[in-house]
């Protein structure tokens, strides 16, 4: 699953030999640490998503729980304070608008 917060970006699958763990990745350094304060991160260079890190699976949902609990904002879009993520976020939603409007009229 893809997770689009307002300070980070992750993609979160299950871990291949642990049903009980996660893999949680990233794109961006610290997009993990912002979610995931006491996360081991490790950085592959050359791997898709730069970025990883192997949790419990109820920690990530623990987390991801608190970040819906910390939802203040009216709009999304706004509340992108590092202006190069506002930038790609705005991009990723007018592909998604303009998929909905194709798909749906």
């Amino acid at each position: 699953m893809w997770v689009v917060l307002n300070d980070a970006f992750l993609s979160i699958v299950a871990e291949r030999d642990d049903p009980n763990r996660l893999l949680v990745r990233a794109r961006f350094p610290n997009d993990i640490a912002r979610v995931f304060p006491d996360a081991e991160v490790t950085e592959t260079p050359h791997a898709d998503y730069r970025f990883r890190t192997f949790l419990p699976r109820e920690v990530v949902a623990s987390h991801l729980a608190d970040a819906v609990r910390r939802c203040d904002y009216p709009n999304f879009k706004s509340s992108v304070w590092e202006q190069w993520r506002h930038d790609l976020y705005l991009k990723i939603w007018r592909i998604l608008y303009e998929s909905q409007k194709n798909r749906l009229g």
